[in-house]
């Protein structure tokens, strides 16, 4: 027999209909010469301190570092997994093949050999790699299954990463409690997790500690359009004032109008990142309920695997797009002015070199009639953006408009859509505007100053009557973080950065990935380290103070954790060596008990 191990039972249940295994056994389902198996998710774990030895079961000063000579896992303590392993052992010990049918992504790999390494699991085992669970792709995947040895190195980063969070949090979270707890609640510290915290906090100190200061800016309103000087602010109310006086009284001579024509690309692909923050601005959804529900639109076979951190698509993908668009139903009428031109092959959408095991998140093609409200709400956003991608750019004239008074210049700028192009894709949603809401998209949005941004026809020499005045405005704090934010800070580590191509670079030296952040964020809520209002997101009490209390900037640092995620990478790519990463985890760890002791 074949035995094929799935992560969830519902994902056993789809491949085992495309393999013909549907009759059902206790914890398995069998047939046409397989059987086909589940986990509930995480089935064993890294064994806890005192699995190695009894008396590190007590937090004491005196044990630390606890660093065992060799990690070993166990099985959770549960009932029903422990049931189901027992199965999955049994069914392992007898087979001649086994498929490893786990979330193609690290954690899945390191969720499925696990499992085979405690059940003793001594056949050849072959990969299953999918990016969608449709039965074309399954079955796609089980005429191309791969060798296990394929993926020895994607195991290896992760079980890399499981071990250095275990050593940090373990050893680093009874540090802090038994020297700074006073015996009152648990100091939790983790990898990510800490200096996630530490954005928020010092974000909030920011805010906190911002002195508001007022500066001037001198307007005037020609023809109902408010134009700028172009001497910019004023730092003291009378050098405002002077020019105020100065322009009073006399006409506003136009002088110079520039029209330019320019081009907007879609915005890009979603990645799980992107996905999130879209979903949180739009519809204030929690990086984790995003996540949730692109999950279950993953497993309903609607959309390709989510957990993912490219908004590109590989050259493959190409042909199969006309049969995707042709699938998507409820937006027939915006697919249909695709159907009769060739598709683009841009590189802002296919590029092999950025895609590695996954492409971006698309529809498949499959429609359901069984989504819920939210998650319609979600695969709205995933298909419109998929269907904008070979839409024409978007045209447009920006015009700046070029005006003086006296000795003083003046500057409006209007920007007006000659082709919608792409943006159509987005206007006919009910109650939208023609501009998508995400922080994607090349263009950038029209100043307020001027309405709608659309300016009256001018004639170069014109003059006539205006209405100068001096307007006071103060400095703002920095805005709180969003969830939405957060997760962009995360992605580049800290650093503030709109430009798509350099977010891309950042990537790879972003805190966590993509897959975790939301529990990560999950976690601070859970431990009251951080709060909710509205969208805006605040330290507690308790966090501050936790942040206050780490004297060690390295756990707190998003530029060395993302150094670390980067070095996750390589292990996974075979540049790095995952022994290096771990010694180098300990010897820090060493270094921060010694600091702290003798502090």
């Amino acid at each position: 027999m074949i035995v094929c191990i799935a992560e969830k039972p519902s994902v056993a249940r789809e491949i085992a209909g495309v393999l013909g295994a549907t009759k059902k056994m206790d914890g398995y389902m069998e047939g046409n010469g397989y059987q086909v198996t589940w986990t509930f998710g995480h089935l064993c774990t890294l064994k806890e301190p005192h699995d190695y030895d009894p008396g590190w079961k007590m937090w004491m000063l005196s044990s630390l570092p606890v660093i065992p000579q060799r990690f070993g896992i166990k099985l959770i303590d549960n009932e029903t997994y422990k049931h189901q392993f027992e199965i999955i052992k049994t069914l392992m010990q007898n087979a001649e093949q086994i498929v490893n049918c786990g979330d193609a992504g690290q954690e899945g790999e390191l969720i499925q050999r696990w499992v085979m390494l405690k059940a003793g699991a001594k056949c050849p085992v072959k990969r299953l790699w999918i990016s969608s669970l449709t039965e074309e792709s399954i079955r796609e995947g089980f005429s191309h299954l791969r060798p296990d040895t394929d993926f020895r190195l994607l195991y290896e980063a992760g079980l890399a990463r499981a071990i250095g969070d275990w050593i940090l949090g373990i050893n680093a979270t009874r540090l802090y409690t038994l020297r700074y707890g006073g015996n009152r609640r648990v100091l939790s510290i983790g990898r990510v997790q800490t200096p996630t915290l530490a954005m928020i906090v010092k974000r909030q100190d920011e805010i906190d500690n911002f002195v508001p200061s007022p500066y001037w800016e001198l307007k005037t309103v020609y023809r109902d359009v408010v134009f700028s000087a172009a001497r910019g602010k004023f730092d003291r109310k009378e050098d405002g004032e002077k020019l105020l006086e100065e322009v009073s009284g006399t006409e506003f001579t136009v002088t110079d109008i520039v029209e330019k024509k320019g081009k907007e690309a879609a915005p890009r692909l979603f990645d799980l990142t992107s996905l999130q923050v879209e979903c949180n601005k739009k519809y204030s959804f929690s990086a984790d309920e995003t996540l949730k529900l692109i999950q279950s639109l993953y497993e309903k076979k609607v959309t390709t695997y989510p957990r993912v951190d490219t908004t590109y698509l590989s050259d493959d993908i190409y042909p199969k797009v006309p049969g995707i668009l042709a699938g998507l139903d409820a937006y027939a009428e915006l697919a249909a002015p695709l159907k009769s031109t060739k598709l683009p092959k841009s590189k802002k959408v296919f590029d092999n070199s950025k895609v590695t095991d996954h492409h971006a998140i698309i529809p498949t093609g499959i429609s359901s009639s069984a989504l819920t409200p939210d998650e319609k709400k979600v695969f709205d956003l995933v298909a419109r953006r998929f269907i904008a991608a070979f839409y024409p750019d978007c045209v447009i004239s920006t015009t700046t408009v070029s005006g003086k008074v006296g000795d003083v210049d003046f500057k409006a700028a209007g920007k007006r859509i000659v082709t919608p192009g792409w943006r159509v894709v987005f206007a006919v949603r009910q109650g939208d505007s023609p501009c998508p809401d995400n922080d994607d998209a090349d263009g950038k949005q029209v100043s307020s100053d001027n309405g709608d941004g659309i300016l009256p026809e001018f004639r170069k020499g014109e003059s006539g009557p205006h209405s100068p005045q001096l307007k006071e405005t103060w400095t703002t704090p920095p805005k709180p973080y969003t969830e939405a934010t957060l997760l962009r800070a995360m992605e580049t580590a800290g650093k503030t950065v709109d430009n798509d191509e350099l977010r891309d670079a950042l990537k790879e030296n972003g805190i966590g990935r993509p897959s975790t952040r939301a529990a990560i964020i999950e976690t601070l809520y859970k431990r009251n380290y951080i709060r909710k209002e509205r969208k805006s997101l605040y330290p507690t009490q308790t966090g501050r103070e936790l942040i206050g209390t780490i004297r060690d900037g390295l756990l707190k640092s998003a530029e060395l954790t993302g150094l670390w995620e980067k070095k996750l990478r390589m292990i996974e790519a075979g540049t790095y060596q995952a022994t290096d990463f771990l010694a180098e985890l300990k010897s820090m760890v060493r270094t921060i008990v010694i600091d702290v002791l003798s502090s």
